[in-house]
């Protein structure tokens, strides 16, 4: 019982390391256009959800 344990937890590894190594290949590195996109979008959705942060924050000093 614990060799198919092993056999199957080496099996798993290879499988996720084979996936990890997939990923790896089809990926690419963003061009500067593509990169200041992403970064502005990323900045966007920080800010939104700072100021909703902020708006319940508030709203709870107010009411509660």
């Amino acid at each position: 019982m614990e060799t198919e344990n092993t056999a199957s937890w080496h099996y798993k590894l290879k499988a996720f390391i084979g996936e990890c190594f997939r990923v790896l290949k089809v990926t690419k590195k963003p061009d500067a256009i593509e990169f200041k996109t992403i970064v502005k979008v990323s900045g966007l959705g920080i800010l939104i959800i700072g100021l909703i942060g902020f708006v319940v924050q508030m709203i709870k000093l107010l009411f509660f």
